[in-house]
């Protein structure tokens, strides 16, 4: 097994490597692990791998979890066809966390490009702890302790019926996580909001920052914009041209990503199998 840093911030490719072969193996899947852990995107090209063994693969990270919108694979719970072909809206083309709308979101992914088009459709990823790192110290300490709600209806839901977007919000109701997490492997603090999902702050209307009505609804907005839009530094990026059969592993807890929708109408498709993760802290 071959490892190529790919940028002084994020990402690396793997060769060498079969990942059918690293489901079986052990030792070979625990070295993944520790690079994933390191480098926090990996990337491996033209993995001939078959929908069971890349179901096997990601769950040596853990249970797989299904989505309410996507769906599964009926042969293969857990992994969600990402097919866009006839349709140029995307819900993918932002920067987020996956899954930031659950209590537990994801604790990572596994990506597998069934098909792509000729030129486009590249998927970018960004390290959320050097997004939180690089902060100025007096917006570290203001952001400490604060909380962030994130929710599920105003993304997947805004093109359903209003019953429709009503009971998705009922079956997964929004969740509220630190502003600023702990990875629970690594103990790297991690800012943790992202525009797919958050919506607002939940414990930032104190005495110490709302002196008047301008202070409340529009200051909060104004940091959360801030904070969601650290992720668009290229200095914390790497971005990835993928080929068909390429599969990127990934972080969840402590990135973000964005594809790129600049390739409609040629079809891209793409299968996930995400891993359920833990309750941040």
């Amino acid at each position: 097994m071959e490892i190529r840093q790919i940028t002084p911030a994020i990402g690396a490719e793997i060769t060498g490597v079969h990942l059918g072969d690293a489901a079986r193996d052990p030792a070979l899947f625990a070295d993944i692990k520790a690079a994933l852990l390191r480098h926090r995107v990996l990337f491996f090209r033209k993995q001939d791998i078959t929908r069971a063994e890349h179901v096997a693969f990601a769950s040596g990270f853990g249970k797989l979890e299904d989505h309410p919108v996507a769906g599964s694979d009926p042969d293969h719970p857990g992994l969600v066809r990402v097919y866009r072909s006839d349709n140029p809206h995307s819900y993918e083309n932002n920067y987020h966390c996956d899954g930031l709308w659950r209590p537990n979101p994801a604790m990572g992914a596994v990506l597998r490009c069934v098909e792509c088009p000729e030129i486009g459709g590249d998927t970018i990823w960004v390290n959320m702890v050097k997004a939180y790192e690089e902060l100025p110290d007096d917006i570290k300490v203001k952001i400490d302790g604060l909380r962030a709600r994130a929710s599920i209806e105003q993304s997947f839901g805004a093109v359903m019926t209003p019953e429709a977007r009503a009971k998705l919000a009922q079956d997964h109701p929004p969740a509220e996580h630190p502003v600023v997490r702990t990875h629970p492997e690594t103990g790297e603090k991690v800012l943790f909001v992202g525009a797919g999902f958050s919506t607002y702050f939940t414990n930032y209307s104190t005495p110490a920052n709302v002196r008047h009505g301008i202070d409340k609804a529009p200051g909060a907005a104004l940091l959360l914009n801030y904070l969601i839009s650290r992720a668009t530094i290229p200095e914390y990026q790497v971005r990835w041209s993928w080929q068909r059969g390429d599969i990127a592993v990934w972080d969840n807890r402590c990135t973000q990503h964005y594809a790129l929708n600049d390739y409609f109408p040629a079809p891209r498709k793409m299968e996930r199998a995400a891993i359920v993760g833990d309750i941040p802290y």
